[in-house]
């Protein structure tokens, strides 16, 4: 295990005000965090919702909201009473950027919308998420991955094959994508604000990220004008790529080009496959793909995934096993790569979650510290923005501040 102390990172310097809960908007708080940033995640006075999202807890904090918050620090803010909403502004005028993720018209009942916010802070980077973006018919709908999966396409093309009920993604996908994208965008406009001093809107979507991830599908439905369907673990442009069951378990088989096909048929002992014609070339292949798997299929289980995969590598073929998710915990080369660590928690204790996915030669980043508890550092972030002691004890008596002793 890694252990995580101390910030470092490309972004180490950077404030961001993350007004975000659930998941899209923590997750670009995440990526900034991990990065280096100083994430601020100011939550409602009685939590962000995933801190209700249980089971699985542990010590009575939410599993599912320690994941998402990992390295940020935590202030508890009543936006609806102008107290509150003073606080929020102090804090900007130090900030780089905010994360927000609330419905389309929320923030500027608040009074804290961008065209707003942009008088008072031109420098700030505002950066928006939602189910459907802050433009179009769809603007003001509430967005959820479900939803966006259903709409963006994802599920007509994810399931076993034509005529099954339609599937959804087992990840939220498009809540983590449309995340990673609003991290991309938050860091374009910050450069853009180093190189000239203005902040901008960014604006991305959970219903864009899941369009995204149909690059290939639209491909083809852009040229053809047919929709294609779902294939399983079945690639819509090359054969064989899927999933083959083994005497034990199941691995999954890259051959996406002729040198990896006919290098499988070597590692397998099934060069003789090289001379038929319906698997001659790859659109014979993709033309003939369920007849090819039926082929392949009795070859793959006669043997176990080990031997089949110590063959596969021998033989220069990208493949691979099916992992559950403790086995990919446990994976020699997730651990390598860092992708699962340690944290200190004020109130679980020593607990695993997962690492940052970029790596940096000059600058690495790293989880910084665990998920805050409710207001944990809701004393110290106001002390750092000027409050003195006892104004802080009025907030907080107020009821405009949530304190949480660790």
């Amino acid at each position: 295990m890694v252990e995580t102390t101390g910030r470092s990172g490309p972004l180490a310097g950077m404030r961001v005000i993350e007004l975000a809960h659930i998941m899209a908007g923590p997750v670009c708080g995440l990526m900034l965090a991990d990065m280096g940033a100083e994430v601020i995640k100011v939550e409602k006075m009685d939590g962000d919702d995933t801190r209700r999202t249980v089971p699985p807890a542990l010590e009575g904090e939410s599993a599912a909201y320690m994941m998402m918050n990992r390295g940020k620090r935590g202030l508890s803010l009543d936006l609806k009473n102008p107290d509150g909403l003073d606080v929020l502004r102090r804090l900007l005028g130090t900030a780089d950027a905010l994360i927000e993720n609330y419905r389309g018209g929320t923030m500027e009942r608040l009074g804290i919308g961008y065209d707003t916010l942009r008088q008072e802070f031109p420098a700030l980077v505002y950066c928006s998420l939602s189910g459907f973006g802050r433009t179009g018919p769809y603007a003001d709908r509430a967005g959820f991955d479900l939803v966006a999966q259903g709409m963006s396409g994802l599920m007509s093309v994810t399931g076993e094959g034509p005529g099954r009920p339609p599937m959804k993604c087992g990840p939220p996908v498009t809540d983590i994508t449309a995340g990673i994208l609003a991290a991309m965008g938050v860091l374009a406009a910050y450069v853009h604000r180093l190189k000239t001093g203005r902040g901008q809107a960014v604006d991305t979507s959970l219903f864009e990220a899941g369009i995204t991830h149909t690059y290939w599908q639209s491909a083809i439905a852009m040229a053809t004008g047919i929709a294609p369907g779902p294939m399983g673990s079945a690639h819509p442009l090359n054969a064989p790529y899927e999933a083959f069951a083994t005497a034990d378990g199941w691995i999954t088989i890259g051959a996406a080009n002729q040198t990896n096909w006919l290098r499988m048929l070597k590692a397998i002992d099934a060069e003789a496959l090289a001379e038929d014609p319906r698997f001659a070339l790859n659109r014979d292949r993709m033309a003939n793909r369920h007849e090819l798997a039926a082929t392949l299929a009795p070859i793959f289980s006669a043997e176990t995934s080990e031997v089949w995969l110590g063959r596969l590598e021998a033989g220069g073929v990208p493949a691979g096993p099916v992992l559950d998710v403790n086995a990919m915990h446990r994976d020699p080369q997730t651990l390598a790569r860092e992708m699962v660590v340690e944290v200190e928690h004020s109130r679980v204790g020593r607990m695993k979650t997962l690492g940052l996915p970029v790596k940096f030669s000059d600058t690495p980043g790293r989880v910084h510290g665990p998920a805050p508890l409710l207001g944990e550092h809701s004393r110290a972030i106001l002390g750092e923005a000027g409050y003195t002691a006892a104004e802080i004890d009025g907030l907080i008596d107020r009821g405009v501040v949530r304190e949480t002793a660790a």
